[in-house]
């Protein structure tokens, strides 16, 4: 079954949010307020992800209706 847009978009910010956590991991960080802008973007990432799965469940419940 081919993908939806809904899991397209959560596979794309679960891989930058994996590329940005090795970032940090491996030191990719130089300072304080460089660490903090990449935990910044993890968060909103994360942010982005529960917002897909949430639209993508009523989505999925209207369809239902």
């Amino acid at each position: 079954m081919a993908e939806t847009i809904f899991e397209v978009l959560i596979k794309k910010f679960e891989e930058d949010r994996s590329s940005a956590l090795n970032f940090v991991s491996s030191g990719g960080a130089k300072d304080f307020a460089g660490y903090k802008e990449v935990t910044g973007y993890i968060r909103g990432l994360d942010t982005c992800v529960r917002n897909v799965k949430d639209l993508s469940r009523n989505y999925m419940d209207d369809d239902d209706e």
